[in-house]
Parts: C-alpha cells; sequence; structure tokens
C-alpha cells in the first residue's frame, strides 16, 4: 500500500499558514531534506487555495528540486470548482477528499505528497489516512496564522528523522501510529 506523507513548513507554535514570514532563508540541508521527501512520490493532493497560487507561480519557476517534481507530478485538487488557470497534470478530485485519498492510496505506485495545503492536511490527518508528517520547524514563532494540527483528534506519533539544518532549522519525520 501506497503512503501519504504531509510535508509542511511551520513555525516553533505550529503555525503553517505563509511560512515566508518565518522562514526567511533557505539552506542545502533543507533542499536535501525536501529532495529526498519528494523522490519518492508521484501523486500530489493539494487544496484549492495552494493549487490558486501554486499554478501561477511554479510552471514559472527554475528553483530546484521543486519547480521540476511540482510541474510534472499528477496532481489531485480538493475543489468543486473548475482549475483556471490550467496546469499540466492536475485535475479536480470528485467527492470527499478523505474517500479519495484512501483509493489512491489502495493503486499502485509510490508515496502521495501533500504539500503546503493546511485544511488537506488537517482533514487527511483527521480521517486516518496520514503515514507520515515531514516537518521543518522553523526557529521562530509566528503569533498569528493557521496552525497545522488545529482541530486535528489526538494522535500519536514516532519519530522517525530528525536533524538540524545549517541555519538552524529542525528537519523532522514523524510516522503516525496506529
Amino acid at each position: 500500500m501506497r503512503k501519504i506523507v504531509v510535508y509542511e513548513l511551520v513555525s516553533l507554535d505550529g503555525v503553517a499558514e505563509g511560512p515566508d514570514a518565518f522562514i526567511p532563508d533557505w539552506d542545502e540541508d533543507m533542499d536535501a531534506n525536501l529532495g529526498a521527501v519528494i523522490a519518492t512520490q508521484d501523486d500530489v493532493i493539494l487544496g484549492r487555495r495552494s493549487f490558486d497560487e501554486w499554478s501561477r507561480y511554479w510552471p514559472n519557476s527554475d528553483i530546484q528540486p521543486f519547480s521540476d517534481f511540482i510541474n510534472s507530478v499528477t496532481k489531485h485538487v480538493a475543489t468543486s470548482a473548475p482549475l483556471e488557470p490550467a496546469w499540466p497534470g492536475a485535475s479536480a478530485i470528485e467527492g470527499d477528499v478523505v474517500e479519495f485519498a484512501r483509493r489512491l492510496k489502495e493503486g499502485d505506485g509510490g508515496d502521495i505528497g501533500v504539500h503546503a495545503s493546511i485544511s488537506v492536511a488537517r482533514a487527511l490527518l483527521a480521517g486516518g489516512v496520514v503515514d507520515e508528517l515531514r516537518l521543518v520547524i522553523a526557529p521562530a514563532v509566528a503569533d498569528g496564522g493557521r496552525r497545522l494540527l488545529e482541530g486535528v483528534p489526538a494522535q500519536r506519533f514516532e519519530t522517525i528523522s530528525s536533524a538540524v539544518s545549517s541555519t538552524g532549522y529542525l528537519l523532522a519525520g514523524y510516522r503516525v501510529l496506529r
């Protein structure tokens, strides 16, 4: 069975919204960590807000390793509205995102990524279909914005990896315990 891996940039107080405010720099360790996460993914589930922002930004970006990945990977978008602008490989999810994710996990392929989509990550965590969290934790307090785990039911995790990047970000991996 395939794994669903949520990758998020968060502040020390758990805020995932607007990471540019609390992650002012990016280093080679963070690039390598991201590269390792996306290397196993061949599908991505996005929320509508992330699709709207990313479909305008990433097709014209040369920021690697993410640009080549996100522009070529199959993207499933949790929305009932038409996807505009068109973005190659993107299609709307019909029906419930948790049920869709369960069906996708049962198919063939690599890992399924969830990137930047806070509401989708929360729904999938609450629905019990997430297998791993991969977090870049900034040594900063955001003091405002949507928190990644707010409203998610109690769950336990096992630490599967941890490292500190050269500029002080914690690169943490957690497995969801069932």
